[in-house]
């Protein structure tokens, strides 16, 4: 059961397993973001919790298959925010749109930078257990990103049209990466400065382009 409002509401069997699995996310996330991947155990992700340890395994089978559901479901919700805000700037060329297309992964990777750098480890390691997740990851963005480009007029007549799209969409996904830990690091700590130079480097690479609209 849980409390809101100073009522008690009850959970079904099923709510009450899902509102644990969640916890124990959001625990493991707590952990990723102050100790690294190391610190994320069994043992601390329960303690942390607030649950015994034996519970742990009702709900994920080990701490590998943990960790990539929160890359997962992270990565799912994000991209479909930052999908969100393009649709918005597709419609509403004017509002600010394009640029919370760039602000947003940037504010998420800075709210939880060790599930960017846990990916991109996984993404070069052939021994990782997480190695296929960060490549799907990063698949998903370009191919996501690529889409939302060509909707918003830039639309490729052949194949190389289609792969420079998917370079320019690779191109902003690294530098965006790249600048978000420039930022973390205090090189670059104007967070808005770095959107700038994102939504510069997209239009500079789209401009060549044919395009029906300008974003």
């Amino acid at each position: 059961m849980t409390f809101e409002e100073g009522v008690v509401v009850r959970l079904s069997r099923s709510e009450a397993k899902e509102a644990t699995r969640r916890k124990l996310m959001r625990a493991a996330l707590a952990i990723l973001d102050a100790e690294g991947e190391a610190g994320v155990t069994t043992v601390a992700v329960a303690k942390a919790a607030g649950i015994a340890q034996s519970s742990f395994y009702v709900h994920f089978k080990d701490t590998e298959e943990l960790l990539r559901a929160i890359g997962s479901e992270g990565g799912d919700s994000l991209r479909a925010t930052i999908r969100d805000a393009r649709r918005q700037a597709r419609e509403n060329p004017d509002s600010e749109g394009y640029r919370d297309a760039f602000r947003i992964p940037l504010e998420a990777i800075c709210r939880h930078p060790e599930i960017l750098r846990m990916l991109l480890r996984a993404r070069h390691d052939p021994s990782s257990p997480l190695r296929d997740l960060a490549i799907q990851t990063a698949d998903v963005y370009r191919t996501h990103h690529a889409a939302d480009l060509a909707a918003l007029g830039y639309v490729p007549d052949s194949p190389e049209g289609r792969r420079r799209l998917e370079i320019i969409a690779d191109a902003v996904n690294a530098a965006t990466n790249a600048l978000a830990i420039g930022h973390l690091e205090g090189r670059y700590p104007n967070l808005e400065e770095v959107v700038d130079v994102l939504v510069s480097l997209s239009k500079g690479a789209l401009h060549p382009l044919r395009a029906s609209s300008t974003p």
